[in-house]
């Protein structure tokens, strides 16, 4: 594998450094910040009580969304 040198402002450099996981080079973290990301990258995004609330969101909306559609069904007869 090849290196190359690149250019960025301080700014640049202290958020990445900030993005670093431990023991993490900074190719790593590029490789890692760029990869197509896929549904299991989204593991752990929530916490046991945000992944609560919206479970329960979805149940209301897929409720509402059911009443909605059976109250067309009703007035197309």
């Amino acid at each position: 594998m090849g290196t190359k040198n690149i250019a960025i402002s301080d700014e640049a450099y202290q958020r990445l450094k900030a993005l670093k996981k431990p023991g993490e080079s900074f190719t790593e973290l590029i490789e890692r910040m760029t990869r197509s990301r896929g549904v299991l990258d989204l593991v752990g995004i929530l916490s046991p009580r945000q992944a609560a609330q919206v479970e329960e969101r979805v149940r209301e909306l897929r409720e509402e969304s059911s009443t909605r559609l059976q109250r067309t069904a009703e007035k197309l007869g």
